[in-house]
């Protein structure tokens, strides 16, 4: 195997999973290691609940994310969530709304098909796409969630040519599924600005990982159950230690599957948000407890996509 690893080093890229687990030395573009994530926030309700929640609990939380999609919120819910992200200086990241499971197609609810769901089906999908991204940006978010190859890509090309806002803060969803440096690397060269990795990588992975981009990378440290269940909190420190840059997320085991959400599910959301940033507390504690030199972004800081 020698040879092979070679040739790999010599492409920049690690010979193999990095198991001495060595320093990042890669930063933010504030110089900080971490930034705090809160996913799932399905609409204006449940992301004050969950700010308001965070500022009694005295957590920092640098981003939101939306998981059911642009087109299922009104313009006026998307102007709250906009308003909100400018109060509390958060980075509001909204989900791109048609996917292949939404869609008419079989093939997502089978067995052997459930990993295409979040991709889109047909070039009239990517044009739905970008009508859903065009509309948010017009109303002033600044971050969308993307979990296709095609769609990332010809992003990447409208912001080049000035057709969405430069400053578009591009997040990968963890549904993407690439798992190795070498993909997720393709995944930064097609305009990824974070990537949400697997939630099932071990520290040796995610060091190799981080090895070969710059990109911060997005964990899972409470996983929802269809995505593994795996609660990491004693690895925090760790993680922060190997991967930073890296947006420390807080999911949430033993909830229910609410995408896509709505009123009929408003309380539900609310309350799970809120609990979100109770476990947020508690990773957030361990980290001062175990690692309190980790040097954490202030709100606002640059690089986050502030709603505008």
């Amino acid at each position: 195997m020698d040879k092979t690893r070679a040739f790999l080093k010599q492409l920049g890229l690690p010979s193999g999973d990095l198991y001495d687990l060595p320093d990042s030395k890669k930063r933010f573009p504030d110089g900080a290691q971490y930034r705090i994530e809160i996913p799932s926030v399905e609409g204006p309700k449940t992301m004050k609940a969950v700010l308001e929640t965070a500022q009694t609990l005295k957590v920092p939380v640098h981003r939101i994310s939306q998981g059911s999609g642009i087109m299922l919120l009104t313009d006026d819910e998307i102007k709250e969530m906009v308003q909100l992200g400018k109060e509390y200086q958060v980075e509001v990241s909204l989900f791109v709304g048609p996917r292949a499971g939404f869609d008419i197609g079989a093939l997502p609810f089978t067995p052997a098909g459930k990993a295409i769901a979040q991709r889109l089906r047909g070039m009239d999908q990517i044009v739905y796409a970008i009508e859903d991204i065009k509309r948010a940006c017009a109303l002033g978010i600044r971050g969308i969630l993307v979990a296709d190859e095609g769609l990332l890509w010809i992003v990447n090309e409208l912001k080049k040519q000035g057709e969405l806002p430069a400053n578009l803060v591009v997040k990968v969803s963890v549904q993407m599924g690439q798992s190795n440096p070498i993909s997720i690397r393709m995944m930064e060269q097609a305009g990824a600005d974070t990537y949400n990795i697997p939630t099932d990588l071990t520290l040796p992975m995610i060091a190799a990982i981080r090895q070969a981009i710059n990109i911060p990378v997005d964990v899972y440290v409470e996983v929802p159950d269809n995505f593994g269940g795996f609660i990491r909190y004693y690895e925090i420190a760790e993680l922060i230690r190997i991967a930073a840059p890296i947006y420390v997320k807080f999911g949430l085991r033993n909830s229910p599957d609410i995408y896509p959400s709505g009123t009929h599910l408003e309380t539900t959301s609310i309350n799970l948000g809120k609990e979100r940033v109770r476990r947020a507390k508690i990773g957030f504690d361990m980290i001062q407890r175990y690692y309190p030199q980790a040097i954490l972004s202030k709100p606002g800081a640059e690089g986050i996509g502030l709603p505008e």
